[in-house]
């Protein structure tokens, strides 16, 4: 008798240092927390935010690492949901600006690190 056992294949992808500010990057993670992967995307692409970019391609990564793998080789990417995603604070470049009566004030240009894990369930 043959064995029938669910086994979670999962994969990441961790995009660093991207220019965007962790706090508008976190919005658009949360559309996509939870939902399929070819859901994602289409949410991704068409978003009107300037962070759906950066984030896009880091589930577009994860999904192709995911791909890679000898079990995965046949997996449609409506199967695949994302499992978790994170973005945590990057570097931050400061810089100075000049302002009225020889006073400079701090410009602080914030990234952010985006991290993407997507699983799918296979039968074996």
């Amino acid at each position: 008798m043959e064995k029938v056992t669910n086994m979670l294949l999962t994969a990441r992808a961790i995009s660093k240092n991207q220019w965007a500010s962790p706090r508008k990057v976190r919005r658009v993670a949360d559309l996509v927390r939870g939902k399929s992967v070819d859901e994602a995307l289409n949410i991704l692409h068409f978003g009107p935010s300037g962070a759906s970019t950066p984030v896009e391609k880091t589930v577009r990564s994860a999904m192709a690492n995911l791909l890679e793998k000898e079990q995965a080789q046949r997996l449609a990417e409506e199967d695949v949901v994302i499992s978790k995603i994170t973005v945590d604070g990057g570097m931050m470049l400061k810089k100075w600006r000049p302002r009225a009566m020889g006073r400079a004030y701090r410009t602080r240009r914030r990234t952010c690190h985006i991290s993407v894990e997507v699983a799918a369930q296979t039968e074996e």
